[in-house]
């Protein structure tokens, strides 16, 4: 015969099996994924390349700077959409350039929407320096 589990022991059992389905997001400094694209790139990251890729147009109608603003330590908004998008600078917004999935992944889309191409290691590192280097 066999013995059912008591109702108490049910949630921490659910809670183990979901934990281990889970995939564990590697939470990162903002300076640490810079550092690991600049290995990438094998030269040193700029902090000033960082600003003016940022703010100037790649040969696509925006730039970097046309949804997150000039100096994006405050909320910016979407060219085309109008949705407001949560200050990029880390020391405005903790939660920021944290996870490297996601920000492979929104420099992925946004450097085709600026640069009509994927962007360099080398053009990350420099813009997440710069970005690093804001305070609100």
């Amino acid at each position: 015969m066999r013995r059912i589990p008591p109702l108490s022991a049910l949630p921490l059992a659910l809670a183990l099996t979901a934990g281990l389905a889970a995939p564990a997001v590697q939470a990162e400094t903002p300076a640490a994924l810079a550092a690991a694209y600049a290995r990438e790139a094998g030269a040193p990251p700029s902090a000033e390349r960082g600003q003016q890729f940022f703010t100037t147009r790649h040969g696509a109608e925006w730039a970097c700077a046309s949804c997150h603003g000039a100096v994006p330590v405050q909320a910016g908004r979407h060219a085309a959409t109008g949705r407001t998008i949560a200050a990029l600078a880390p020391a405005a917004n903790p939660a920021r350039l944290t996870d490297p999935a996601k920000v492979e992944k929104w420099l992925g889309r946004n450097c085709k929407d600026v640069a009509g191409r994927a962007c360099s290691a080398q053009e990350k590192a420099d813009v997440l320096t710069w970005l690093n280097t804001l305070q609100p």
